[in-house]
């Protein structure tokens, strides 16, 4: 558990900011070891620099060895951090970015290309979340640089209106991101408990709000369990109060609008709801887009304007950024809007049912297991479980010897799979080698590796 974090059916959670040594020990765990089953690659040296350069053969080869010990994203073994529709779009999305590599969207006035493929995945992602003809937004470069800005635009409104400390009130299932956004921009996190269901919990959110209060956030979904957050009721908080309300639909934005369509139920989650004033969309996971690609819409002008930086105050002329980047590649711009265009609406519709169905078969799959308990009521295409007898990372540890890839995360100590369209034939497999690895805990014991869920080495 981490330091200066209660959790309880009641409480409200304040984090200060301040590093935990539990996070800090696991890091320094994995950089000495590195996850069971993987190569040992990872101890830190000097790249060997040459006097004289090498061929460029030899070189990209040398590139393909050192990525074998990584893990095989593309065969449907991983269940984490990456996404893979199928080799056509993949082969898309590296033909755009390959061609945009070198430019520049710092300013695309030089680039008009980027400005054109900016504003019409902008406006896409805007028709998918109803955020109508006023919303305006940006791209950025991942989940993470969304829910920064997110944080931003609402301490700088919050300045506008006379808050100088201010403060965000989230559920302790939201994005940590937003605990960096928090860190870098001043602004307190008071963390809520969620239900026995994992979703948020409105009213302990309402009663953690203060006058201090620029920014309530919801999930859609949340990432640990996979499950939705009240969307309406979080946003009502914000709209009685006239402050800032994101939605972090970073693994949901593409999905939920497609499983809607596929008759599913999809509780209110977008700007169809009162009061949420921002959304943020990956389009690198369920898009099937290159990193880093990710979108974040304001539900108008004015509340964008708060997002961005310009400065004239040095010698070079007018400075501006949308982001934390200055300079960055329209590779993944372009690649989005290549990889839009190429699967088109009926693709991410039929995506979009691979990658549910998949997510179904799992967790039926793995409910099968003896003593496996699934965490939440998986409405989209996240799965979590854990174990009632037996240590889950231990069984992480035994299925990542023979490839497997899943996150491991707590509290409550659980394992985690990210399904996408990729795992269709894979899901079977998994479960299979799921139910084997416990039967092995179960005979020999023992305790396994936590991991982290992002690492600094």
């Amino acid at each position: 558990m981490n330091a200066g974090i209660t959790w309880g059916p009641t409480d409200v959670v304040i984090s200060w900011n301040r590093p935990t040594p539990v996070v800090t020990d696991c890091l320094a765990q994995q950089t000495a070891a590195g996850p069971p089953g993987e190569h040992p690659v990872r101890q830190t040296r000097a790249m060997p620099f040459p006097a004289a350069g090498r061929p460029a053969d030899e070189v990209l080869s040398e590139l393909d060895h050192i990525a074998s010990a990584d893990v095989d994203w593309k065969g449907g073994r991983v269940f984490s951090l990456a996404y893979f529709a199928d080799d056509e779009t993949y082969r898309v999305a590296r033909a755009a970015n390959d061609r945009f590599l070198s430019t520049n969207a710092l300013n695309v006035a030089a680039f008009p290309s980027l400005r054109r493929m900016q504003s019409e995945v902008v406006s896409t992602v805007a028709g998918w979340l109803n955020a109508g003809d006023g919303a305006a937004g940006f791209m950025t470069t991942g989940g993470t640089e969304s829910l920064l800005m997110a944080v931003k635009a609402a301490r700088e409104r919050g300045r506008e209106m006379g808050i100088d400390e201010p403060e965000m009130v989230l559920p302790v299932s939201a994005h940590a991101a937003f605990e960096k956004g928090a860190h870098y921009f001043g602004v307190r996190s008071v963390r809520a408990p969620v239900g026995d269901d994992f979703r948020a919990d409105p009213e302990a959110m309402a009663a953690a709000v203060t006058d201090r209060t620029v920014l309530v956030v919801g999930s859609a979904p949340q990432y640990p369990q996979g499950v939705i957050d009240p969307i309406t009721d979080i946003a009502a908080i914000a709209a009685e109060r006239d402050i800032n309300c994101h939605v972090d639909a970073c693994m949901g934005g593409v999905t939920l609008p497609y499983l809607r369509r596929l008759g599913e139920e999809v509780p209110p989650f977008d700007f169809a709801v009162p009061g949420v004033t921002s959304m943020s969309v990956d389009l690198h996971k369920y898009g099937y887009t290159a990193k880093g690609a990710s979108v974040i819409i304001h539900r108008d002008a004015e509340r964008r304007r708060h997002q961005t930086f310009v400065t004239d105050n040095w010698t070079g002329g007018t400075y501006g950024s949308s982001g934390v980047l200055g300079t960055k590649s329209g590779g993944p711009i372009a690649s989005a809007w290549a990889v839009m265009q190429h699967l088109g609406d009926d693709g991410y519709l039929r995506l979009t049912r691979t990658a549910r169905d998949a997510t179904l078969r799992l967790r039926g799959l793995l409910e099968r297991i003896d003593g496996l308990r699934v965490l939440g009521a998986t409405p989209v295409t996240l799965v979590a479980f854990t174990f009632d007898d037996i240590d889950p990372f231990a069984v992480a540890d035994v299925v990542g010897a023979d490839g497997w890839y899943c996150d491991r995360q707590g509290p409550p100590a659980s394992l985690h799979c990210t399904v996408h369209a990729g795992h269709v034939d894979t899901v079977e497999p998994f479960a299979e080698a799921a139910a084997a690895a416990a039967a092995v805990v179960r005979e020999r014991g023992g305790q396994g590796t936590d991991g982290a869920y992002a690492t600094v080495d």
